[in-house]
């Protein structure tokens, strides 16, 4: 991956420009000057402009995640800001929100500000959400205004649910002070004991302890109920069951407050692909059955799901090398993220580009409460630019974490993104095809 900073006039010729605010995609030229927006449609290109042949690609705004795990501080081992940065970029995400569970945990204002200031030296925007209690042991709030002021964007004890409902609702409540969403892991930890996997056949097949779909969908109603209650916003994260989208779709129709997610490998994977016993498959919630992955699909087409979001969860070779009951939950999931869910929705499942741009593009940013007229005059530029249609096998040279934990490798993936525009830099994929930059 190359980068490079951005010329005094860069013109972006030759491209497909897709809005997802208007919602729509046209032929067009994007000039930047000094690295902010000055013009987007029809350019007249000055002499002196760094060209970018964008023929065959589309360009659009770039990628935020709002559900990432960089492991800073504590396990750098694991990744870093700094290495989760250059994944993002690879994944075509300029910007990303990354979860509290490090060690020691996002908890006070103090490791806010450690946080946006280690940002500041990072090649993309990292906005940190502040745990909901402190050290992530559900019994106290945590400073939640001072954290705010500081710069958090939300709140979550990730990787840990919230069990106590009474602390649930403390929390909602007291969220609704600042409306921030309140972000909760939904997994009965009575129900799932020592699961490591989806409860049905294939887990029977398998001879692993697992766990049933209303692990999840049992925590996701409380929670839905309790934001009824309290008229608080809150973000459902990494939804994984049948079960589950459909009391989220429900409780929607009648609450503008509630957003979900879904992940990549949710859409992509079934827990028939654990067969192989691939502890890259071991994620929380689990990958479920065939069912589940339809409904999945159909709640992303519908509307049910906001926006696409990793779970980027990296973990050591020497963690996933261990047998299956043993080794950590998570996966890697920025660099294959546009692959595969442009594979399984848009070629797979014929959802509109547009509908899984905004997914990725303005939908996350309203979540959290970021800026999201990237095309506007004066903005810094913030963009994506990506060929909807490249096919490609997933490797381990495509991965820039700095852990390797990826069942995507050796999979096949439709869609790419080549180049990567913030905070003055371009990054450009190793695999360009396309560029004609004088």
């Amino acid at each position: 991956m190359k980068t490079v900073k951005l010329k005094k006039q860069v013109l972006l010729k030759g491209g497909s420009i897709l809005d997802p605010i208007k919602a729509t995609l046209k032929k067009g030229d994007v000039l930047i000057e000094n690295g902010k927006i000055q013009s987007v449609g029809k350019v007249t290109a000055p002499k002196a402009a760094d060209v970018v042949d964008c023929s065959g690609l589309i360009v659009t705004h770039g990628f935020c995640d709002v559900h990432v795990h960089f492991r800073e501080p504590g396990r750098e081992d694991k990744e870093t800001l700094d290495s989760g940065s250059m994944a993002a970029l690879a994944g075509g995400f300029t910007r990303v929100c990354v979860m509290p569970n490090t060690e020691p945990p996002l908890d006070s204002p103090e490791s806010i500000r450690y946080t946006i200031d280690r940002a500041e030296e990072c090649p993309i925007h990292i906005h940190p959400i502040g745990a909901i209690t402190k050290g992530q042991d559900g019994k106290e709030l945590t400073e939640m205004g001072a954290m705010l002021s500081e710069g958090a964007v939300a709140f979550s004890d990730d990787g840990l649910p919230v069990t106590d409902t009474g602390m649930m609702r403390n929390a909602l409540e007291y969220a609704t002070m600042f409306d921030v969403p309140v972000i909760n892991h939904a997994e009965d930890l009575c129900l799932k004991k020592d699961g490591v996997m989806h409860e049905g056949t294939v887990s029977t097949h398998l001879g692993l302890p697992a766990s049933p779909d209303i692990t999840e969908s049992n925590m996701v109603h409380r929670d839905l109920e309790l934001t009824e209650l309290t008229g608080a916003r809150l973000h459902v994260p990494h939804v994984s069951s049948a079960k589950s989208t459909d009391h989220i779709r429900q409780m929607k129709k009648s609450n503008n407050k509630i957003t979900a997610e879904v992940t990549p490998h949710h859409l992509f994977f079934t827990d028939e692909d654990l067969t192989t016993y691939n502890t890259h498959l071991k994620v929380a919630p689990p990958i479920r059955t065939k069912a589940d992955r339809k409904a999945l699909i159909k709640a992303a087409k519908d509307g049910t799901f906001d926006c696409i979001a990793t779970d980027h969860a990296p973990h050591t070779i020497e963690e996933k090398e261990g047998t299956f009951d043993l080794a950590p939950f998570g996966m890697i999931g920025l660099e294959s993220c546009f692959g595969a869910v442009n594979r399984v929705l848009v070629k797979e499942n014929k959802m509109d580009i547009i509908r899984l741009i905004q997914m990725l593009t303005i939908n996350p940013r309203k979540i959290m409460g970021i800026e999201t007229d990237l095309y506007g005059e004066g903005n810094p530029a913030e963009l994506t630019i990506f060929d909807p249609d490249e096919k490609w096998t997933f490797s381990k040279t495509d991965i820039y974490s700095r852990s390797h934990n990826s069942p995507y490798i050796g999979k096949s993936l439709v869609g790419r993104p080549k180049f990567t525009i913030v905070k003055g830099y371009r990054t450009e994929s190793v695999r360009q095809s396309k560029t004609n930059s004088k």
